[in-house]
């Protein structure tokens, strides 16, 4: 496993979350991005205020970093409840379910992450709290066991997931809204960053204004550009690039600051870093552009197959640097000329439909 990367769309923990927390919008008309979502968000909210009435159940999912947890917070305080966040692997037990369940006041927005990890069995204590606001609880067992129907409080779940095709049909069919999380296009990361780097006192010190690409509004542009369409690395990367100005530029973020501070961590013009580059060049190097099986390629790098398949190779698909074919994987073209190789053009006959699952 290799440690942890800049550019990982995973949170680094809590303390990571603490400091994005301060950064996260807490309105609806804050929120920058997924315009499709906030139009169907506001209308429901309107709507359902109107009425008052707990908004319906809501399912998100995505890669990480895009703003599930962060919508689910807005949420809460549009409709001027409380939000309770837990995650799928920490739900173990029905027990741990009902605990949170009774405990939620009327419209409160339960928040799940990585929903599609709960157990089949807590999932079967999850459909009457999500229909009818109730739970059935065994007490005791054998021939003296007896059900308690306990009635819960109407709330509001909203489930987030990396892995939508893993959620069983019963359980996706209990959301009203289903949607899918989009990565960022770079007019949006740049609003984003922009706003974060006001919360962060980001400024140009000292700095004559001489337009976007000599001062601040272009050396976030930079930014937005390698952030991988994630507004996590997006921030996560203001945050290092603040530190590295502020020891080494007097605090003044200008374009050759940021491109020193993320040539130190490695990140290159596109939001690649070692990892990916090494991905590449032994695909191109050890297996002549491939096609070749995820394994061999773990093998080589010495990495673990699940890191190499969530955290390496969604944004080299997403960019064009890879393909997935019937054989295995295929370095393009493109993906070649970034490291400096020549590979051969992937057969298109070879390739994957979109909409079918990983290789």
């Amino acid at each position: 496993m290799s440690k942890h990367r800049v550019i990982d769309i995973a949170s680094e923990g809590p303390e990571e979350e603490r400091l994005n927390l301060s950064l996260r919008p807490t309105r609806l008309e804050d929120y920058v991005g997924q315009p499709r979502l906030i139009e169907k968000l506001r209308i429901t909210l309107a709507a359902v205020k109107a009425r008052r009435e707990p908004m319906e159940h809501v399912l998100l999912h995505g890669p990480p970093g895009l703003g599930k947890t962060t919508l689910a917070h807005i949420v809460a305080q549009e409709m001027q409840t409380h939000v309770v966040v837990t995650s799928g692997p920490a739900v173990t037990r029905p027990t741990d379910l009902v605990g949170t369940l009774t405990k939620l006041q009327q419209g409160d927005i339960l928040f799940i992450d990585e929903i599609h990890r709960i157990s089949p069995v807590v999932e079967e204590y999850i459909y009457p709290a999500m229909e009818d606001f109730k739970i059935d609880v065994t007490v005791d067992s054998g021939m003296h066991a007896k059900i308690i129907t306990l009635p819960l409080k109407p709330f509001t779940l909203i489930g987030a997931t990396t892995r939508a095709g893993l959620i069983s049909g019963p359980m996706r069919s209990r959301f009203g809204i289903t949607h899918n999380l989009e990565f960022y296009g770079e007019a949006d990361l740049l609003l984003i960053l922009e706003r974060s780097a006001r919360l962060l006192g980001v400024g140009e010190k000292g700095e004559k204004k001489e337009g976007p690409s000599s001062g601040l509004r272009g050396a976030l542009a930079i930014i937005a550009h390698r952030s991988r369409g994630t507004p996590r690395i997006a921030n996560r990367l203001l945050r290092r690039v603040r530190d590295f100005a502020q020891v080494k530029a007097n605090g003044r973020l200008t374009t050759a600051t940021v491109d020193e501070a993320l040539k130190l961590e490695g990140v290159d013009g596109l939001g690649l870093d070692e990892l990916d580059r090494k991905y590449l060049r032994v695909i191109g190097e050890v297996y002549r552009g491939g096609p070749v099986g995820l394994e061999a390629v773990a093998a080589t790098l010495g990495e673990d197959s699940g890191t190499l398949e969530d955290v390496v190779e969604p944004y080299l698909l997403q960019i064009g640097f890879l393909a997935r074919t019937r054989r295995g994987r295929q370095l393009t073209q493109r993906g070649g000329e970034h490291v400096g190789l020549r590979v051969a053009p992937v057969d298109e006959g070879e390739l994957f439909e979109a909409d079918e699952t990983k290789a």
